[in-house]
Formats: C-alpha cells, structure tokens, sequence
C-alpha cells in the first residue's frame, strides 16, 4: 500500500466558522492573524462556535474532493497578535475549507465586481469559492459573514 503525499505547507490561516472552514491568504502584514482573532470573537459572541485551525502555516490536503486543512506541529494551539506575540488559543486539529478569503495589501481595495475568474481558486486539486477582502476595510466582517451564510445554505 502506497503511504499518503506529504502535506504541502502553505503561507495562510485556517479556522471554523460554524461549520464552514475558511483558507485566509495574503501578503504578510495584509491583516490575516488579526481578521482571524476578530471572525472567531465576533461568531463566538453571537454564540456560534468557531475555532483556530492554524495560524501563519497551515498543511493542505485533499482527500475524497475536499481540501482539509491541519495546522503547522511547530505552531499548532498559537497565534501572533501584533505587538504581543504568540497567544496560545483553543484550536481545531483539522477543518475541510469551503472557501478561501484572499487578502490585499492594506492600501487596496477589492473590485467592486469581481471578474468570473476571481471567484475560484483551486488547491490540491480542489475548487473551492474564493472572495478578495482588505482585512482592514469597515464592512469586511460584514461581507466575509455573508459569504459564510451563502456557503451554510447552499
């Protein structure tokens, strides 16, 4: 029997949303940590349940058509809050990610209409929904909760 790939690390965030797991990627600086901290206090608030997966490293890898991610060993349970280091969170140790948030540098601004190639991306073989948000944008909690309520009933 052949053993499973190695896992393919890559620069994002990964959590749970409800039920939905979230891919955040970006330049670093663009915000993702820090989007990642107020998604879960935001949804834990409204009295939802939401969960780090992994912070800065993430691994990914499909299986049966989904993308699933596992947070870094090295990392795993820790986030960077800016100017005050790595915080040790409560965790989940694997999420299947429904959609990916790709983040801009914080000097721009996503399209007002994306073009039908930027709503998808596709990782490890998988093509998963895609929005492009600038984590530091008034409404991007509001828009990034509406994607996560179009992907919970559909």
């Amino acid at each position: 029997m052949t053993p499973p790939p190695e896992p393919c690390y890559i620069h994002a965030n990964a959590l749970v949303l409800g039920e939905i797991g979230l891919l955040l990627r970006g330049p670093s600086g663009a915000g993702k940590s820090a989007l990642t901290l107020q998604l879960i206090e935001d949804w834990r608030a409204r009295g939802d349940f939401a969960a780090l997966v992994g912070d800065d490293r993430v691994a990914l890898e499909a299986r049966h058509g989904r993308l699933i991610a596992h947070p870094h060993p090295s990392i795993r349970g820790m986030i960077e809050a800016r100017g005050l280091g790595l915080l040790r969170v409560d965790y989940e140790p694997a999420c299947v990610v429904r959609a990916v948030i790709d983040l801009l540098a914080l000097e721009r601004s996503p399209k007002r209409y994306p073009d039908a190639s930027d709503t998808t991306t596709e990782l490890s073989g998988v093509t998963l929904p895609r929005m492009f948000e600038n984590a530091a944008s008034f409404g991007a909690l509001t828009r990034i909760a509406a994607c996560i309520q179009n992907l919970a009933t559909n």
